[in-house]
């Protein structure tokens, strides 16, 4: 009769091969896709070796207490609890950044946000970002930290996301270039902040429906902080105020750049431009939807403006 790896004597050791085979089975069994990926991922923090030591040396033995580490994983994962949210941090643009309960697990598709953020500022002296909703602080972090002399502010009503944002600015030395502050929308602003204005304003605000939070995988509606993704209406509560503070934040010429959710563009596009904005580009991801809107504010000279 076949031993389950997984079920073996505590202090019997098992190994790389048989811990991964064990680890694919369940998460197939639960209905999770990749997962020889997910395992593999799992296996490898797990029990501290390179992932593709795992193929190459199946027989290697893993101890006890690291067994158990990374059985204990595999159930969170086939409770279909994600991988970032496991390890606690998650990959984004060139850098790691840690998670908290308090917010979004960054995405690919968010960095399409990052890229546009820097064509616009990257040949700006000094430029100058605020960030809505930073929760990680993945966005402003990933773009001050490819813009040399820049500086950004992020805000965000989550004490506990604006701890996290704050602890991934120290890990990537950023702290001299960034601030974190608890704020309900522009409310921590000063007058002395909101009269220098910013070049960039740029938000990922919560822009799901509530008819759309229903369908999602249950990756997201368990393990996502509800008021991160949705405003439990029509997904265009926050580009409502947004698209008003952006631009009186925006310096004269500034940028404004949001992240929206799928068949938003127009009515994102319209906010901004009835706010004062012009130029309303768009942009999509590598998935080809539409993923960001973006629009600037003209430069007034008495009687005349540019762009």
């Amino acid at each position: 009769m076949q031993t389950d790896p997984l079920t073996i004597d505590a202090n019997s050791p098992s190994t790389l091969g048989a811990l991964m085979a064990q680890g694919v089975a369940e998460l197939s069994d639960a209905g999770i896709e990749n997962a020889r990926m997910d395992a593999r991922i799992l296996l490898s923090r797990a029990a501290g070796v390179d992932g593709g030591r795992i193929t190459a040396w199946p027989e290697e033995e893993v101890a006890p207490d690291k067994a158990a580490i990374f059985k204990d994983m595999i159930a969170r994962r086939a409770g279909h609890e994600p991988v970032g949210r496991i390890l606690g941090e998650r990959d984004f643009w060139r850098h790691t950044f840690k998670l908290s309960p308090e917010t979004l697990e960054p995405r690919p598709d968010s960095e399409t946000l990052v890229e546009w953020a820097i064509d616009f500022l990257e040949d700006a002296d000094a430029p100058s970002i605020i960030d809505f909703g930073t929760g990680t602080g993945c966005l402003l972090l990933s773009a001050i930290g490819d813009l040399p002399g820049a500086s950004g502010l992020g805000l965000d009503i989550s004490e506990g996301a604006i701890a996290c944002a704050r602890e991934n600015a120290r890990s990537l030395d950023l702290v001299q270039q960034t601030e974190f502050r608890v704020s309900d929308w522009d409310s921590a602003l000063s007058d002395a902040e909101r009269e220098a204005g910013f070049d960039l304003v740029m938000s990922n605000p919560p822009y799901i429906t509530a008819d759309e939070m229903k369908t999602l995988s249950a990756e997201v509606q368990k393990f996502d902080p509800r008021q991160a993704l949705t405003d439990e209406g029509d997904g265009l509560a926050a580009y409502r105020i947004l698209a008003q503070v952006a631009f009186s934040l925006a310096k004269p010429a500034g940028f404004v750049i949001f992240e929206i959710g799928r068949g938003q563009e127009k009515d994102v596009g319209q906010l901004l431009i009835e706010a004062g904005f012009v130029g309303v580009e768009y942009r999509e991801d590598l998935g080809g939807i539409v993923r960001c809107v973006a629009a600037k504010k003209t430069r007034c000279s008495v009687g005349r403006c540019v762009i």
